[in-house]
């Protein structure tokens, strides 16, 4: 193959990933082999890439192609999800442009629509990460609504159902006012909201006084249905026993008792409301009080709430306000900062709401969730995340699994004519189950009606580590047990309620198997000022444009640079800028490489002899340090050390170390070594970068057709290590600090490369078996074992040991003198100015504290150079 002078992304990725398709390296089918298997987070069917999606899904490709290099049959199920509330909220948008509204169409030609809409947007997100070189099974490809997912969680509702797990009953729901249907607790973000806490007056019945009661929702008292005290409560003793009348209702409620109540909030008087509060909830149902419920399904207030009946919440809250003090029955108004709850899809504030929905008891699902994680049979990386599992699991309430909307999954009950109602896969089935408990034999499916409600997305992709392989339909077939538990869960730590936790249940219940074996939770990606990345913000870049631009290798590097695991990652495209020029020098290396000739009948130089000997030991190191650093899920660690084997080690020294002189050939041991190393690098960059691995190590050597470096074998150690390793390496770090002080002797001199030098070694510490190193990289004449020094030579130490450089035959004195007075009396007038801010007493009292000693700093520097630069002048006077 030939090599282009630059890295063109875009002429490498497709190319090689149609290969890959074409050669079917992604697919994976039951074998003797260990297996190694990833399901994906099933991304929203209707979504497109994100920057949260670009992280986890790197992340996954990275461990999928290690394990795969590794000779484990790694399986990457891919799919994506129905997602209930946001598909449907889409398309009720989309039917709204075109003039349509929802409760205008039957349920069938609504969905008509939803399956019309998920076609055409649905997949896209599939066919972006194949751009970022996800290497899944597309043969595996699920959706959470296709035939064996939607068979799985029917399977499973009805069997949780006859197990007495489901139930269905009136309960305090979280209400989407929006959405029009119940949310689950953890489908709602509270956040601090500036609000007004009022304090209105409640007539006692009989008497001329007031209970002050003070509430932040003046638009709920018209379902007040109680006031309530603390029974040790000395400034409410007097309201023991009566009765007060609501504002504007005029009905009349009595004063309870409960020590639930806050003597220091307000007045020390509740106000309460069954149902529109989840608390007032609890002690209706404690004191037997009735509830009214005043709210319409979209916010507006009903027949219950009087004059103001079909208005929104909001706005009778400010008609109500000004109606109460109007009437005498505002007693005063206050700034209030409290937590309010919005629903996590429409962002608009919920309702609690009293509602008929349907339940699953969660204690028995999470006792053995919770000690799976406890006892580490199920890991997380990084470990903090036990403690916020925990304390959910511990406090864990039944999951309302009911949402009334039309996309989803359709809950599969039937009601009877009669009352009551029958659970069943089919109708069918409902049909006999419904002749059976009624007794009645001429029932027809047209006497039921089904449940209109469908089921919380949730429900369906709790069961994914297990229905991607037709595990509940099928618990025994060959697929369920050869893959299942799965090993890594990549997803993100604001998931671990909604999807994680429910998961290892459902794995428990299911399989009484973990569902994987490590989970690892990503951070979230924020930008350079540190806010979350989103559409609403317009910080987020479009990844597809970042791949077009800085190639996919690139946009993966730098999404790596900067995530280690549960941690946020502070994105930049710089990040990615650099990840291109890491493609670049990879590029430009090989081209080096494979740009020498070779001559057979050359000798080894004894230089490239120890570098080789030194890369290979460097390299079986970074070996052993990465596989460590997988074992911790610390990927970005493995992904710089890899990173900087390559740049500053391979690149910048045994590169060099090799090198031909200019024009000249290379022998052949060295150049098959250097093809070698690189080979084994590729292999260890490849689950990174995937794409310009592929392309060089195509390029490296001759390879047949249907070969690949992603199934080529993962690199290995040439020997276990040991400590004469490690004493080699250590003694080349000392080498490098020799040739750099040389550099840098040259550097301040003004000193040609080109021209040798000779090394005086002072005393017998120095390890001269790299000396053929130090020759070559520091252009030297040779290296002398002297008893004292040359006059007029550079010293310096490495270690205990003093090296120094002659100079007298290089340089003219004279002119060095007169060169480093010139540097000295530079020094001395900079040192002048920065003394004279020091000696400013204004300055250093008003100055902020770090400018002060940034000026020190620049005081010590310049004292320690003008020293240095004295004791040298007066050597070379006394060389004279």
């Amino acid at each position: 193959m030939e090599i282009a002078s630059k890295y063109d992304p875009s002429s490498v990725e497709g190319k090689w990933y149609q290969y890959w398709l074409e050669n079917n390296f992604f697919h994976s089918e039951p074998d003797d082999r260990e297996p190694y298997t990833i399901v994906i987070p099933p991304p929203n069917v209707t979504g497109v890439l994100h920057m949260g999606h670009m992280l986890n899904n790197t992340i996954q490709d990275i461990l999928i192609r290690r394990a795969r290099m590794l000779g484990k049959n790694a399986c990457w199920v891919p799919g994506t999800d129905h997602a209930s509330i946001a598909t449907e909220a889409k398309v009720v948008a989309k039917l709204a442009l075109e003039g349509i509204k929802k409760n205008d169409l039957t349920r069938d030609q609504f969905l008509k629509h939803a399956w019309e809409w998920t076609h055409k947007h649905g997949g896209i997100i599939l066919e972006q990460l194949k751009k970022l070189g996800a290497s899944c099974d597309w043969a595996r490809t699920s959706f959470t609504m296709d035939e064996i997912r939607s068979e799985s969680v029917i399977n499973v509702f009805v069997d949780l159902y006859n197990k007495g797990l489901i139930y269905r009953g009136v309960r305090m729901v979280n209400w989407d006012p929006a959405l029009k249907t119940a949310l689950s607790d953890e489908e709602v973000i509270y956040r601090e909201q500036q609000g007004k806490l009022y304090y209105l007056r409640y007539q006692i019945v009989g008497e001329d006084g007031y209970a002050v009661v003070a509430t932040t929702r003046p638009e709920t008292i018209l379902g007040d249905t109680a006031v309530c005290i603390h029974p040790a409560d000395p400034k409410n003793a007097h309201l023991k026993g009566k009765k007060v009348i609501v504002p504007i209702a005029g009905r009349e409620i009595p004063i309870i008792e409960d020590e639930y109540v806050d003597i220091e909030f307000g007045t020390g008087c509740l106000k309460i409301t069954p149902a529109h509060d989840v608390n007032d909830y609890m002690l209706g149902e404690k004191y037997n009080l009735p509830s009214i419920d005043i709210f319409n399904d979209d916010g507006t207030l009903n027949k219950y709430g009087l004059q103001y009946e079909g208005k929104d919440r909001f706005e009778v809250r400010e008609e109500i306000e000004a109606d109460l003090t109007k009437a005498g029955l505002m007693e005063k108004v206050e700034a209030y900062e409290n937590k309010v709850g919005f629903s996590e899809r429409t962002h608009v504030p919920v309702e609690p709401k009293l509602s008929m929905q349907w339940f699953l008891k969660m204690e028995h699902l999470a006792r053995p969730a919770l000690d799976a994680v406890m006892d580490d049979t199920i890991r997380f990386f990084p470990a903090k995340f036990r403690n916020t599992y925990r304390h959910w699991m511990e406090n864990i309430k039944a999951w309302c699994i009911s949402r009334q909307l039309w996309w989803g999954h359709r809950i599969p009950a039937w009601y009877l004519p009669e009352g009551g109602w029958v659970v069943a896969r089919t109708a069918d089935e409902a049909l006999a189950l419904a002749c059976e408990k009624t007794g009645n034999p001429h029932l027809q499916l047209s006497d039921l009606r089904q449940d209109e409600d469908c089921l919380d997305t949730w429900f369906s992709s709790w069961l994914w580590p297990i229905s991607v392989f037709n595990g509940i339909n099928e618990p025994h077939n060959r697929e369920i047990e050869y893959y299942y538990p799965t090993n890594d869960l990549v997803t993100a730590p604001e998931i671990i309620f909604f999807w994680v936790a429910r998961m290892i249940m459902s794995g428990y219940e299911y399989r009484e198997q973990p569902c994987f074996r490590n989970v690892y939770f990503t951070g979230i990606v924020r930008d350079k000022l540190g806010r979350k990345m989103s559409k609403s913000l317009g910080n987020s870049p479009d990844p597809v444009e970042l791949m077009n631009k800085y190639g996919a290798d690139g946009v993966r590097m730098g999404m790596l640079l900067a995530s280690p695991a549960g941690n946020d990652l502070p994105f930049d495209e710089s990040l990615c800028e650099q990840g291109r020029h890491f493609n670049n020098k990879i590029w430009n290396a090989f081209r080096l490489v494979k740009g020498w000739t070779v001559d057979d009948r050359l000798p080894q130089p004894e230089a490239a002899a120890i570098a080789i000997q030194w890369f290979q030991g460097r390299l079986d190191s970074v070996l052993a340090d990465m596989d460590d650093s997988f074992e911790k899920y610390r990927l970005s660690e493995a992904m710089m050390a890899v990173y900087k084997l390559f740049w500053d080690e391979f690149a910048a020294w045994y590169l060099e170390l090799v090198k031909p002189g200019y024009e000249q050939p290379m022998d052949a041991r060295t150049y098959q070594a250097s093809l070698r190393f690189f080979d084994a690098l590729l292999r260890l960059l490849h689950p990174f970068m995937p794409f310009i691995t592929e392309e060089l190590w195509q390029a490296l050597m001759p390879r047949a057709v249907g070969e690949s470096v992603m199934v080529a074998p993962a690199p290995s150690p040439s020997a276990p290590r040991n400590a004469a390793t490690d004493a080699c390496l250590q003694a080349f770090e000392r080498v490098k600090e020799v040739i750099g002080n040389i550099r840098t002797v040259r550097l301040q001199k003004n000193l040609p490369n080109k021209d040798a030098l000779v090394l005086e070694v002072i005393g017998n510490t120095h390890d001269s078996r790299f000396d053929a190193v130090i020759v070559k990289m520091a252009c030297l004449s040779e290296i002398r074992p002297v008893a004292e020094k040359s006059a007029g030579a550079v010293s310096f130490l490495v270690g205990t040991t003093e090296y120094a450089v002659p100079l007298g035959h290089i340089i003219n004195v004279h002119e060095e003198i007169a060169r480093t007075e010139a540097e000295i009396n530079y020094l001395e007038g900079f040192l002048v100015s920065v003394m004279k801010k020091l000696g400013n007493e204004k300055f250093v009292a008003n100055a902020r504290p770090e400018i002060v000693e940034n000026e020190r700093r620049k005081q010590a520097d310049a004292e320690s150079k003008i020293k240095t630069l004295q004791e040298g002048r007066n050597q070379l006077i006394r060389n004279l």
